[in-house]
């Protein structure tokens, strides 16, 4: 969950620089050592990459749907559940993260021009509990502080790949 309020500058800088992050992260190392776990037990850059992935797919669906409708009612879906509809974790590294660089440009399309207004526009959220309401930044948000610890973790894997 987001833990501070980001301006919509930050928001947009954070989501615009995970993908090149990630490319140069990994620049040079092959598909399979990045499917391959830093230890057992442990996600693999493909894996992490896969689940970033999995929650863009359902946080952006949701922005998606708010902007598109006035004050949707949208059943929780938990990215963890989502992935299982995908073949994400058994797609090449490389051409995943070109997906995903896809998908980040194709958010960023929609928030970049988003007037103050539109980023308070809100939907009810329920099947996770009591019925819960979010808007527009907090999904954004939500989304670009869940990558920043994944995106470390991906450094730390790396680094162990490269010695």
């Amino acid at each position: 969950m987001p833990d501070r309020s980001l301006t919509t500058e930050q928001l947009l800088t954070m989501l615009a620089a995970a993908p090149p992050r990630l490319a140069a992260l990994t620049d040079g190392l092959a598909s399979a050592q990045l499917h391959t776990p830093p230890a057992p037990g442990e996600w693999s850059a493909n894996e992490v990459l896969a689940h970033m992935r999995s929650c863009a797919d359902v946080w952006g669906n949701c922005i998606e749907m708010i902007l598109a409708q006035d004050t949707p009612t949208i059943r929780a879906i938990n990215p963890t559940t989502w992935i299982k509809q995908t073949d994400y974790p058994q797609q090449k590294f490389h051409s995943s993260l070109q997906a995903f660089t896809q998908q980040r440009t194709n958010l960023l399309t929609v928030l970049e021009p988003l007037i103050p207004e539109a980023w308070s526009r809100k939907a009810t959220i329920t099947g996770a509990g009591k019925p819960l309401v979010r808007t527009v930044r907090f999904y954004a948000q939500w989304l670009a502080t869940h990558e920043r610890p994944h995106i470390k973790q991906i450094e730390r894997i790396v680094k162990t790949l490269r010695g």
